[in-house]
């Protein structure tokens, strides 16, 4: 079985770059206290880092 985490996102993306709003559409997210489940890799990892004001990691799985 594969490890997934799910990340919420807490920050809105109004006002900021939009390689941001990017990486929140491509996460999948797009609306304030949306969350998916996602499969943890490190691509997924690394966006998340990208943007860690605009989203949080609420629980690991796996």
């Amino acid at each position: 079985m594969a490890k997934t985490i799910v990340v919420k996102q807490i920050g809105s993306p109004i006002r900021r770059p939009g390689i941001q709003r990017q990486t929140l559409i491509g996460l999948g997210l797009n609306k304030m206290n949306k969350t998916r489940e996602l499969e943890d890799t490190p691509s997924i990892r690394g966006m998340v880092a990208k943007i860690p004001h605009l989203v949080e990691i609420v629980e690991e799985r796996g």
